[in-house]
């Protein structure tokens, strides 16, 4: 704890300089300098908050053993015993409070992201699940006032959908969604099985956060962009203009398709925005398998027996494997309603990194 104390001195020194430092007439006349002192500066203000409350229990808590060693009467000591109880209760959890705080973020948690929906091995019934994880994960964001937007998408013609990719645009996304990534399977008698057997399909998701210009560079030189008529549904122009984009980045062999606009400009911007979003993935990945070993792929092969997840629908439950959960309130989750799935997939990598921290 001595350590911990001493970084939060730290912290809570640096604060004080940067609000010097944004009083400063200099720095409140350089927008973008004060701009990224603020955001600091919020950033540790909770920090310190929870360090000044931690002092003041800390200080009452002395002063009430004090007071147990002046000979006080036997009530006093009686209350003065109960108080230092409940002093302790609140320190303890003011303490964990802060070893959460002290943990390092993830420079991605605030960020837009990429979803990508793929229906894996079982034909038109994982097409099907696709679509309805689509709807899910389009529900959830709704649900917090995200912006939905539909990038590309591959649809069946039962309702189904081959390969679905979103934009998910609102404060924190990827800091709640980040733990969908990897293979779900789902458990259920399909509506054109006779025989009442019950089928194991797989869909893929991955969820990428969304990369700013200055975070991945593209050489034009690099990318190979041809054009193409759209296929599939979609209105009077499709078949009739080239509008449709698909973008080759050559050096990583990556690419991206988009035609769900009737304008090529509108494919293209869609088209790299995917694009940007997967390499900064990749280089991502790169990074941190050079210090660690922990991170996980995102997808798999969509094979059946890889699978971070199971919906099984005669059951009405929701298996989350990584950690062991099992929930009765699958057509609950399937509607969107995903915070206690999601916010124990959050406290339990606290946990662990809580214990690394350690």
């Amino acid at each position: 704890m001595l350590q911990l104390l001493e970084r939060l001195k730290t912290i809570e020194q640096r604060s004080s300089e940067i609000g010097l430092e944004m009083s400063d007439l200099a720095v409140i006349s350089d927008r973008p300098r004060f701009q990224r002192l603020a955001k600091a500066h919020a950033e540790l203000e909770p920090v310190v908050d929870a360090f000044q409350r931690h002092r003041k229990l800390l200080r009452s808590q002395e002063e009430t053993k004090t007071l147990l060693h002046d000979g006080v009467d036997d009530d006093v000591r009686e209350l003065a015993e109960a108080e230092l109880k409940e002093l302790a209760i609140k320190l303890e959890k003011l303490e964990e409070e802060l070893k959460l705080l002290l943990l390092p973020r993830d420079p991605a948690d605030e960020k837009n992201i990429i979803l990508e929906v793929r229906a894996g091995a079982g034909g038109g019934e994982a097409a099907l699940f696709a679509a309805e994880l689509v709807r899910m994960y389009t529900r959830y964001a709704e649900l917090h006032g995200w912006r939905v937007e539909v990038l590309s998408a591959s649809q069946t013609g039962v309702g189904g959908v081959k390969e679905a990719i979103l934009g998910v645009e609102g404060r924190g996304a990827y800091s709640r969604l980040k733990f969908e990534s990897g293979v779900h399977r789902v458990q259920r008698v399909p509506v054109t099985e006779s025989s009442g057997r019950i089928h194991t399909s797989t869909v893929t998701v991955a969820v990428l956060a969304e990369a700013e210009d200055v975070e991945v560079q593209i050489d034009p030189k690099d990318l190979r962009i041809d054009v193409f008529r759209s296929t599939g549904p979609g209105g009077q122009s499709v078949n009739t203009t080239d509008s449709a984009v698909r973008i080759t980045h050559l050096p990583t062999g990556l690419v991206v398709t988009c035609q769900d606009e009737k304008s090529q400009h509108k494919n293209r911007a869609k088209a790299m925005k995917v694009l940007r979003a997967r390499l900064l993935d990749a280089a991502t990945a790169e990074q941190a398998a050079e210090i660690s070993q922990t991170r996980r792929l995102q997808v798999g092969t969509g094979d059946r027996s890889e699978r971070i997840r199971t919906y099984n629908f005669p059951q009405g439950r929701l298996t989350d494997h990584r950690i062991g959960i099992t929930l009765y309130s699958l057509q609950r989750i399937l509607e969107g309603e995903m915070e206690e799935l999601i916010d124990t997939l959050v406290t339990n990598n606290q946990a662990e990194r809580l214990k690394a921290l350690v």
